[in-house]
């Protein structure tokens, strides 16, 4: 890492079924308002943009930034499926760290529709189809279960073959996930569900019942980053900065005889956590509170053990012992996450750094792990791609 990248201001608009969803270009600019406004920033400071979303045709970026305003600026549009905002935010970062510019703007957006996520293109090669390829020989294809939720719902499957996991572990996670949201007034879902009304749900795949699934959502999250000079310079109290960041993608370790859990990035964020960690001269035992990335109930309790939350094969202590929650080791998503909170892609990212730095600012209301000086991001994206992003209080 080179010169230090503060965490300016943040914004987001509160997530929401698609139906109730607003078209993408007004929640953009909505997010982007409240970031600037956040940072005390106007929008002619900012030097480069760069908008994240999966959702859309090209330039969709200018489409809401010309909404904020019309300067000039490089807009550079992102997609990287659900690692989109936390993409963005690394290029972002990368920009100011390396000293090209003084203040930058990451925003995430996603105008989604109902149902589950579908392949659009089909006249050409599939991003998936080596991923395919590996998921049909390992567990077969099944026509009726959702595309996600087979690469998920099977590598929850393999761990708990092997590890002999309870499937009420897994629900457990879904229930830690609405009672955290319950204290998020962004979230989509806050109603509090018990293990017995999430093992009864409709089932989707392997262990997977379908309140063990994220929903289709819409909205946006944004960020300014800034150097600390430019903060110095407009008065900007630098109370939060990133102290590392990693973006992995797949090695042939995914695929050359790998499991379902590799093929779902597994590999991806224990590279990432390592390099990140390194990098910050921390580990993960000074973390207290982690947004990662809970698409579904399985992905989370891999995730707490790729991140080195736990050691591999105690995830179901893990969650047993109350360590993922307030109370316990590291408060796990205490934002909901995407199971409840919500999952619009291209903001996802932005919506996780939104929420440790109002974490580490201390601006967390009921939500708030106190004494949090650390706080840490996970974002996988299939396909693949994978950003950890390790945050710290300044001061």
């Amino acid at each position: 890492m080179g010169g230090r990248v503060v965490v300016a201001g943040v914004g987001m608009v509160d997530f929401t079924t698609p139906k109730a969803g607003e078209r993408y270009e007004v929640m953009a600019e909505r997010a982007v308002r409240a970031a600037l406004a956040d940072a005390g920033v106007d929008y002619p400071a900012i030097q480069q943009a760069f908008a994240g979303y999966v959702y859309g045709d090209s330039t969709c970026g200018q489409a809401a930034l010309y909404r904020v305003g019309l300067t000039g600026i490089p807009i550079v549009n992102v997609t990287n499926n659900c690692a989109t905002g936390s993409t963005a935010l690394w290029l972002a970062r990368q920009a100011v760290e390396s000293g090209a510019v003084d203040v930058v703007l990451a925003v995430g957006f996603e105008q989604m529709r109902r149902g589950a996520l579908v392949e659009h293109w089909q006249d050409r090669t599939s991003p998936f189809a080596r991923f395919d390829a590996i998921r049909e020989a390992a567990q077969g294809i099944d026509d009726t279960a959702p595309l996600a939720a087979q690469f998920f719902g099977g590598a929850g499957r393999e761990y708990a073959e092997e590890y002999g996991t309870d499937p009420a572990t897994f629900a457990a996670i879904a229930v830690k996930a609405r009672r955290h949201a319950a204290h998020n007034p962004r979230a989509v879902f806050r109603e509090p569900l018990t293990v017995e009304e999430v093992l009864a749900s409709p089932p989707i795949y392997g262990p997977l019942t379908r309140l063990q699934c994220c929903p289709p959502t819409s909205g946006a999250a944004a960020a300014i980053l800034a150097s600390e000079d430019f903060c110095r310079h407009n008065g900007i109290e630098p109370a939060v900065r990133i102290a590392a960041q990693a973006l992995t993608t797949d090695q042939p370790g995914s695929f050359a005889g790998a499991g379902m859990r590799k093929l779902v990035g597994y590999d991806l964020a224990v590279a990432a956590a390592r390099r990140v960690y390194e990098q910050a001269g921390v580990g993960p035992e000074d973390v207290p509170v982690v947004e990662l990335h809970d698409c579904f109930t399985t992905n989370e309790l891999l995730s707490y053990e790729a991140l080195g939350l736990t050691p591999e094969g105690t995830g179901e202590r893990f969650v047993a012992d109350g360590d993922n929650t307030y109370g316990g080791k590291v408060v796990t998503n205490p934002s909901g996450g995407l199971l409840a909170k919500g999952h619009p892609l291209g903001a996802t990212g932005l919506a996780q750094c939104a929420e440790l730095t109002w974490q580490l600012r201390g601006q967390a209301g009921a939500r708030q792990v106190e004494g949090a000086r650390h706080a840490l991001q996970h974002n996988l994206g299939l396909g693949g791609a994978c950003v950890v992003t390790l945050y710290e209080k300044v001061g």
